[in-house]
């Protein structure tokens, strides 16, 4: 990462709202009305978008928006090898976790060609100006609406094999020149206690971990969140409480927690069980469509600021933006930039 980054560097967590066409593409697609060209024409513009709504916004490390990813990681299903979609559990009513297609290992899991974000990622440094956060599954999520079948005896061989594919596609990002990358694993928590692998505890975790990023010789974040699909549907208890203890040992440099829509909980946890490491904290609350003054933004960071050092504080939204709409999100990092030149003025002391 380049050494001229600001004080408290802001940056966002992975994908930024749709520009409101994108929503027809996606309608028009489900019924067949584009065709390849059609489809990459309109998914490079919208990264185009995504980008320069970050540059114009001040942003100082971006992404591409994850514009061509469906619903988090619902679309990398699609590059995977050994899977039978099952029945959709629930039609009716709100969408939520339980609408979602599970699937059925049916065979050796792979990834034949990867998992597109390699390509993601050269178009978006072509258009970029400024460094690149890239996101990527981890494998623990990635495994969460899979059942066990086809040649694997347990779990554990099938997270293997996850695993591995992950840490294929981490190391090919890096031989594209990717320096920042993010590995996403909400169901650290959000699945905590529903899943034999997670009730093991913090070490499986951790071994899991070490084994994903081996050999990838990138600035390596974890991000841990409690879900973002469908705005406030939380399929879990919010706290972090249980994972601290392992985190001083996690192969990673920074850790991207939300803080914002809990009222900032938890963070003196920080201060409890001390890393080293860089926190981008959490303090612009993406479940809200309410957009937060600057000055309010600036008192969330004050209250983390009182438990880790601004030397090691980013700012970022709480999570993705795809589920605001796109003024409430361009808003929002507005608020989350003039939070960030605020505070460095105080900081310095400077008027």
């Amino acid at each position: 990462m380049p050494a001229q980054l600001p004080l408290l560097p802001t940056t966002v967590v992975g994908s930024h709202a749709w520009p409101s066409w994108l929503h027809l593409v996606r309608e028009a697609t489900a019924a067949d009305r584009l065709g390849p060209t059609d489809l990459r024409e309109a998914y490079d513009d919208a990264v185009r978008i995504a980008i320069r709504d970050q540059i114009e916004t001040g942003v100082d490390v971006i992404s591409d928006g994850e514009m061509r990813r469906t619903m988090f990681i619902r679309g990398f299903y699609d590059h995977l090898a050994g899977l039978r979609p099952l029945a959709v559990p629930r039609r009716l009513g709100p969408p939520s976790y339980d609408s979602h297609c599970p699937f059925d290992v049916v065979g050796r899991i792979e990834a034949p060609e990867g998992l597109g974000i390699v390509d993601e990622f050269r178009f978006a440094r072509a258009h970029a100006d400024r460094p690149i956060r890239v996101a990527v599954p981890g494998p623990i999520t990635l495994l969460m609406p899979l059942r066990r079948g086809g040649p694997y005896t347990s779990e554990d061989t099938l997270l293997a094999d996850l695993i591995d594919i992950v840490n294929r596609e981490l190391r090919l990002l890096v031989e594209a020149g990717c320096e920042l990358i993010q590995i996403d694993e909400p169901n650290y928590v959000m699945s905590a206690g529903k899943h034999r692998l997670l009730r093991e505890g913090p070490a499986v975790l951790l071994e899991a971990l070490r084994a994903t990023v081996a050999g990838v010789r990138a600035k390596l974040a974890l991000h841990v969140c409690f879900g973002n699909a469908h705005r406030g549907s939380f399929a879990t208890p919010r706290r972090y409480a249980a994972l601290h203890p392992l985190l001083a040992d996690a192969p990673v440099e920074q850790f991207v927690f939300e803080y914002a829509s809990r009222e900032m909980a938890e963070i003196e946890l920080w201060a409890k069980y001390p890393t080293g490491k860089e926190i981008a904290v959490g303090v612009v609350d993406v479940k809200a469509y309410r957009v937060e003054p600057p000055e309010e933004v600036a008192a969330r960071v004050r209250l983390a600021l009182e438990h880790v050092p601004a030397e090691r504080v980013w700012l970022a939204p709480d999570c993705g933006l795809w589920e605001t709409p796109r003024w409430v999100a361009v808003s929002k990092l507005r608020s989350l930039v003039g939070a960030a030149r605020l505070l460095r003025r105080e900081l310095s002391g400077k008027p």
